[in-house]
């Protein structure tokens, strides 16, 4: 297959609004990126005709209950079956700030025993009680697991924004210790926040954002096809999108999010 032919659905609902940004990014890729509303995947097309899955940042519903709840309820009711089908068929499916949220509630992720009928982890409230919007560092803590990061180096600090309000990633406190044994032991840990001297934030505000247990920003499925991360690729695509480009002499035609989609392409050519 060529990387022209490859097909991205970038799934979306009421109250999705970084759907344009993630299609450009992979267009820029050379695939073929469609943004459809999941009820015109529910009424008149399967999942299975698409190559990769995307589930896009934003508000969706509103964030009513919590982050993703509705949206995470929703996809497990009407498109189960095929969503299964989809992860146990090795395709990879990416979840990006809202869409962490949304496949942490569904159950995708952390996924241990595949897709669980009941959330395992949680996207809690940020600890400072807002809104957070900032640019911050990740180390990649990967070990080739995850078919999104395989470009990139384990230990590399990347850069790239953060916007939400529901990011603080927990586990149930009397499983905390085994489940995050789990995450390493799998291979599951992708990123988690770091300052600019590659410390680990240990819980520190605002170098870890929203206070995430163990500083995580980030995790995959045992099988590294589904991942999900509080940060916005997307955001982080272009030079001209990073906050000091007109600090930098020469301005660089990408940032270190295009590494994220890139490494996603790559894995999916691989295995066409």
């Amino acid at each position: 297959m060529k990387r022209e032919d490859v097909r991205v659905c970038i799934l979306r609902v009421g109250g999705t609004n970084c759907d344009a940004e993630t299609q450009r990014a992979f267009q820029d890729l050379g695939v073929r990126a469609e943004i459809v509303h999941a009820n015109k995947i529910v009424r008149d097309r399967s999942l299975l005709e698409y190559d990769a899955l995307v589930f896009p940042g934003g508000f969706s519903y509103g964030d009513y209950l919590r982050a993703g709840a509705i949206w995470g309820k929703e996809l497990i009711a009407k498109l189960g079956h095929d969503l299964k089908g989809f992860v146990e068929g090795g395709k990879p499916v990416l979840g990006i700030c809202n869409g962490f949220q949304v496949l942490v509630e569904g159950g995708l992720l952390p996924g241990f025993e595949g897709v669980s009928e009941y959330p395992t982890a949680a996207l809690a409230p940020n600890n400072s009680m807002k809104y957070e919007c900032r640019w911050i560092y990740l180390k990649h803590e990967n070990s080739g697991n995850c078919v999104f990061t395989k470009n990139i180096p384990k230990g590399r600090r990347i850069f790239m924004p953060v916007a939400h309000a529901e990011g603080r990633f927990t586990l149930p406190r009397e499983k905390e210790g085994d489940y995050l044994k789990r995450l390493y032991d799998g291979d599951q840990l992708v990123f988690r926040y770091c300052d600019e001297g590659d410390r680990y934030a240990e819980g520190r505000y605002p170098t870890n954002p929203n206070g995430a247990l163990h500083d995580i920003a980030g995790i995959c499925n045992p099988e590294g096809n589904v991942f999900g991360l509080m940060p916005h690729p997307e955001r982080a695509y272009y030079g001209w999108q990073l906050p000091n480009w007109t600090q930098k002499l020469r301005m660089r035609k990408h940032g270190d999010g295009r590494l994220i989609f890139e490494s996603m392409i790559q894995s999916l050519l691989k295995e066409l």
